[in-house]
């Protein structure tokens, strides 16, 4: 697999992943994640490729204090074959250089199989509770991505 950074061409190809795999919400634009995302840190938003197309994705952000994995995806066809390993091993790889102590990431409770992967390599679950608090909405209220 070829790990690069994300290029702009490859958002269509890329959000169909990511809502395959289950991973767009109706709260969340996942196009304006993208342009958010290539405004800090571009080169940490990568993606694998397998004969040329998107096999999986990841993005790694770092604050200074922590890391944080978000959007790992891997094509359901080519699950259980090492790419969702090789892909955070790379987002590993550059928030250590940078010398980043820590990676938080989020899982919905219900994604067993998601849960089961990160256990695999070495994550466990942080005794703590998480909250958020939308500052920009991106979509108006009612109103879903894509649809």
């Amino acid at each position: 697999m070829e790990i690069r950074p994300f290029r702009e061409q490859d958002e269509e190809e890329l959000i169909r992943l990511w809502r395959a795999c289950g991973l767009v919400v109706p709260w969340n634009d996942p196009a304006e994640d993208i342009r958010r995302k290539l405004r800090v840190r571009r080169e940490w938003f990568l993606v694998g490729l397998l004969e040329g197309r998107i096999a999986a994705s990841v993005m790694a952000g770092y604050d200074g204090h922590r890391g944080w994995v978000y959007y790992l995806a891997v094509d359901s066809a080519r699950r259980r074959s090492g790419l969702g390993r090789r892909m955070m091993e790379e987002a590993e790889r550059l928030l250590l250089a940078e010398g980043c102590p820590k990676i938080n990431l989020q899982v919905r409770r219900s994604n067993a199989e998601a849960v089961g992967f990160y256990e695999g390599i070495g994550y466990a679950e942080d005794d703590v509770v998480s909250f958020g608090k939308r500052l920009i909405p991106d979509l108006p209220e009612g109103e879903a991505a894509g649809g």
